[in-house]
């Protein structure tokens, strides 16, 4: 017999395994060590990218590259341009040993059930963290969420999760890194649930929060944050209201414009004769020659977002300094440096927010309050524009400011800014990238066991084959009234269309047919095995088919498919769907 506390091939205890598969209580520790890790992996990467910051630009050790003036003009030129060539030459190396792109959480909870490669998500971390440290405008967040998710996916594999569990654990991963990052908790968790989950699960409630809290306090507790302080704001009055919409669809817009400038930007460099490895070096020198005027425009720019929330910068600054960070983002994403638009989102939103109310007071000063409530609405806003998750952003400001009646007017422009983008573009900035790949994705929403259900899985092998020369009364003879509910007829070995068995013996009006050839329905429509359950039913509903023949490349009939098998087996996976988000167990 095989003991309970045996280990299987991976030396991972049985009976620690079936804890975590089987109890909820067990998927709560796991999260929560997931989180501790994430924790962990956020401050490992802001030390690193502190001393990039301070070995590369001589700044001081305590200071933020983004707001520190002063630096030499000839470090702010060639640091980025420098380090944009080391980057695409490791980039290239890396494509030559690499077959596909790394997959980032969103991708591997909506087409992989949760299923990353650890090394990829070390590669792209990495990545991220060299681009932020030698002053690309790209955030670290999209290197805090890949290292995290594929440590966590890593983990979820190791204890052979179900897909709705491990799709779960990885949510739980980005979402704690998130958090980390922000020391936002409940922030992180919403990050988790909005765009890597792609949905409000209560099951999924307890090991999120577990995972957010543990990453949170992991980082309190081994590198408390120190953020400067923000300004006292005052709740707004209903008055005010219009004005909040009002800027949520200016943020929105702006966003657009952001993801827009990226992509022109891409294509740009795609249409010109540079090679792929030289582009970030460009990059790195158009955002370098950018930070000669303004040194905010380097990397993310976290501590620029803080410095502005409470600095009164005019309206003139304002908007300079929003076209020289969406100028150098847009640039350095464009380039190919590696890194999200998260970061960089919100200090563009702040800017927005000041130019908003800046051009306001111009028009109707009574209904401008503090320029900095608008910056911190236009942080949130723009950030949703660009990222998405209205109530990811409305808890930041929340956890920011501690003011609940300030919250509120954020969550009125950030929904505001969502429903607006969804209008006028449709994506945010990860989906936004996956459609220019054509990639049908529009969120985190599992979508790959669409996939995964393929033809060949779902067909029926036996087929009932006919020859099309076959004599009309031996067709009757081999296949009378209810032998089968489907008939292939062949030529010549390959597929020549469908025949309804009951049309054998329909006799109408006048003779009866003199062969087969005249009963073929069909003749050029078929499935192939590698098509999805998802293609075969929009099949089935042009056709009006009742079954349709699968057949190989060379016109081999290689089985069959019925549509009251396909919509069957498609009704039994959303239930199986819906139970991993209810909480529900099949029978």
């Amino acid at each position: 017999m095989t003991s309970e506390n045996s280990t299987g091939e991976d030396g991972m205890p049985r009976g620690l395994r079936r804890l975590v598969r089987t109890s909820e209580l067990g998927l709560v520790i796991l999260a929560g060590l997931v989180g501790v890790a994430a924790g962990l992996v956020v401050i490992a990467m802001n030390t690193a990218l502190q001393g990039l910051h301070v070995l590369l630009f001589r700044i001081p050790a305590a200071s933020h590259l983004s707001t520190m003036a002063g630096v030499p003009a000839v470090l702010l030129l060639l640091v980025p341009a420098l380090g944009g060539l080391a980057f695409g030459l490791s980039v290239r190396a890396f494509l030559r040993t690499s077959a596909n792109p790394p997959v980032d959480p969103i991708e591997a909870n909506a087409l992989h059930g949760g299923r990353m490669s650890p090394r990829d998500s070390l590669v792209v971390g990495l990545q991220t963290l060299f681009s932020s440290g030698v002053g690309a405008s790209v955030g670290l967040e999209a290197g805090y969420t890949q290292a995290a998710a594929g440590l966590a996916s890593f983990v979820g594999r190791v204890f052979h999760l179900r897909r709705g569990d491990l799709r779960l654990l990885v949510g739980c991963g980005a979402g704690a890194a998130i958090g980390a990052a922000f020391d936002a908790p409940l922030m992180g968790a919403f990050y988790g649930f909005e765009l890597v989950l792609g949905t409000y699960a209560i099951p999924a409630f307890v090991p999120m929060m577990t995972a957010t809290f543990a990453a949170s306090l992991t980082q309190q507790v081994l590198a408390p944050p120190h953020h400067p302080p923000l300004p006292v704001l005052h709740a707004p009055g209903l008055t005010h209201l219009p004005s909040v919409l009002l800027l949520g669809f200016f943020c929105a817009l702006v966003g657009i414009a952001v993801m827009r400038g990226a992509t022109l930007v891409e294509a740009g460099f795609r249409r010109s004769a540079l090679p792929t490895w030289l582009r970030p070096a460009l990059g790195g020198l158009a955002v370098g020659a950018l930070a000669l005027w303004n040194p905010a425009v380097l990397s993310a720019g976290h501590g620029a977002v803080y410095h502005f929330l409470a600095a009164d910068t005019g309206l003139t600054l304002a908007a300079l300094l929003l076209v020289a960070k969406v100028t150098a983002s847009s640039v350095s994403i464009g380039a190919g440096f590696r890194g999200g638009l998260f970061f960089a989102s919100l200090l563009m939103g702040v800017m927005a927010g000041r130019v908003f109310a800046g051009g306001m007071g111009l028009i109707l000063p009574a209904l401008v309050p503090a320029h900095d409530f608008y910056a911190l609405i236009g942080m949130s806003a723009l950030a949703v524009a660009v990222v998405g998750g209205p109530m990811t952003m409305t808890l930041l400001a929340l956890e920011m400011t501690g003011n609940l009646q300030l919250t509120l007017a954020v969550l009125a422009a950030a929904g505001t800014a969502s429903l607006a983008t969804r209008r006028l573009f449709g994506f945010s900035f990860a989906t936004w990238r996956f459609h220019l790949r054509g990639e049908n994705i529009r969120g985190a929403h599992d979508i790959g066991w669409l996939r995964e259900l393929t033809v060949a899985t779902l067909m029926r092998r036996e087929v009932p084959l006919i020859a099309l020369d076959t004599p009309l009364g031996e067709a009757r003879r081999r296949y009378p009234p209810g032998a089968t509910a489907y008939l292939v007829a062949t030529e010549n070995g390959r597929y020549a269309g469908m025949i309804p068995p009951a049309a054998l013996f329909e006799t109408g009006e006048g003779t009866p047919p003199p062969d087969l050839r005249a009963l073929l329905r069909l003749p050029d429509v078929s499935l192939r095995p590698t098509a999805t359950l998802r293609e075969a039913l929009d099949l089935f509903e042009r056709t009006e088919a009742e079954a349709l023949a699968v057949t190989l490349p060379d016109g081999e009939v290689a089985g069959v498919l019925s549509e009251a098998h396909a919509v069957k087996r498609y009704g039994d996976e959303m239930r199986r769907r819906l139970s991993d988000v209810t909480g529900e167990k099949l029978d």
